[in-house]
């Protein structure tokens, strides 16, 4: 329990850190892999080069504060982040390293206006905060090892098989090197995947959604190869479309993530921009199998044909089950799309194509590039659908969505 002193002073820094916020994470980052470069094996090197591990944490650290008198209004997003550091591997002797050199960087960016009267208040604020994350993630622990096929840590899991879903996408069909149990998962759930890359010094880990159904006797994820177009190359991505093939072995850890398709009377609209069609195809998969009444509308955003992955399975899902409706948005179709004329929109997806095809009263699921789930997310907002009905997941830290 805090002191009354100490929040406080801890909600009279709000102000600032809402302007120095992303500087005194980024001091941070650079402060802590200076210390201990070993943590370099479980942080995404691409989303620091980028900037959005320093904003997500600066959201988060930000939240806190406006919070600090009703941490329980955090809990969610405390939970979020917590379904991330369990896939990644964080442990509670990590949260000590952490708190130390945020507590550096506070001082070191604000200087002489970090007194010690208000470095005191964050340390015991952070002593507060962190053990709420450490008893979440502990549970996560637990029940991601205690259930039927569950595990600690990392597995090995052998490729199955290796399809070619699109010119930049292809899936991976991953099983247990041992032969036992595989746990199950919810429909938009992720898994962590750590690689050892030649030439490179620390290990990589990555989160891939799950892209089938559960109950399979395999995980199958769908990666996107990242060719560094306009940011960097995906070391990861690259590695596996180049590098791992059929039998080879991949460390997975138990899946995770709160973005998770719940059973609702409500129609169904997923909404799927890109490789963010990777966790609607689980949450497509289980509804037509689970929910054989429900109304559901599938509708996703590529490029072109060329870019379209899962394009013939779900073209044919509506002969299959009438309550699916499938539709298609090609950003610059190509000559072939042209000919088959087999997508029901250019451009991209807006406002009023929505209004044609979905109802408002849908529960709505949104995943996909971040410019992508914005426009989505403005575009639902101004119809006025209603905020419980939008769910949305990033790939990669959170950062805000609304400007």
């Amino acid at each position: 329990m805090l002191k009354q002193e100490t929040i406080s002073i801890i909600k009279a820094t709000v102000p600032v850190l809402e302007v120095h916020g992303k500087a005194i994470t980024s001091r941070f980052y650079e402060m802590m892999f200076g210390n201990h470069p070993e943590l370099l094996n479980i942080f995404n090197h691409v989303n620091q080069k980028q900037g959005r591990q320093q904003e997500a944490l600066a959201n988060a650290v930000y939240a806190a504060a406006v919070h600090i008198d009703q941490l329980e209004n955090i809990i969610p997003v405390v939970k979020q982040i917590g379904h991330k550091h369990r896939s990644l591997g964080v442990l509670p002797e990590h949260y000590p390293i952490v708190g130390k050199h945020l507590l550096m960087a506070i001082k070191d960016v604000l200087g002489e206006a970090a007194t010690d009267e208000i470095i005191d208040a964050w340390a015991e604020a952070y002593g507060v905060i962190a053990d709420a994350f450490i008893s979440v993630e502990q549970e996560m622990y637990v029940e991601a090892e205690q259930q039927v096929g569950g595990w600690k840590d990392f597995r090995n899991f052998v490729v199955d098989k290796k399809v070619k879903e699109s010119s930049v996408i292809t899936s991976f069909y991953l099983k247990p090197k041992d032969g036992k149990a595989l746990s199950l998962y919810k429909p938009g759930q992720y898994i962590s995947v750590k690689v050892k890359i030649s030439g490179e010094k620390f290990t990589h880990i990555r989160q891939y959604s799950l892209s089938d159904a559960p109950g399979k006797d395999y995980y199958r994820i769908s990666v996107k190869r990242e060719d560094g177009q306009g940011c960097p190359a995906g070391k990861v991505s690259t590695y596996l479309h180049a590098s791992i093939n059929e039998g080879d072995t991949l460390e997975i850890s138990a899946p995770a993530g709160d973005f998770i398709l719940e059973k609702s009377e409500r129609p169904l609209v997923l909404l799927s921009g890109g490789v963010g069609q990777t966790p609607l195809m689980s949450m497509l998969n289980t509804a037509v199998s689970e929910q054989p009444e429900r109304d559901i509308v599938f509708a996703h955003a590529a490029i072109n044909g060329d870019y379209h992955a899962f394009k013939e399975y779900v073209e044919q899902l509506p002969e299959r089950y009438s309550q699916v409706k499938a539709y298609v948005c090609y950003e610059k179709p190509n000559a072939n799309d042209q000919q088959l004329a087999k997508f029901n929109k250019e451009g991209f997806i807006d406002l009023p194509w929505l209004q044609s095809i979905a109802s408002k009263q849908s529960e709505f699921y949104v995943c996909g590039p971040l410019p992508f789930i914005k426009a989505v997310y403005q575009a639902l907002k101004e119809w006025g659908v209603p905020q419980p009905q939008i769910h949305y997941e990033f790939f990669g830290p959170a950062v805000a969505i609304e400007n």
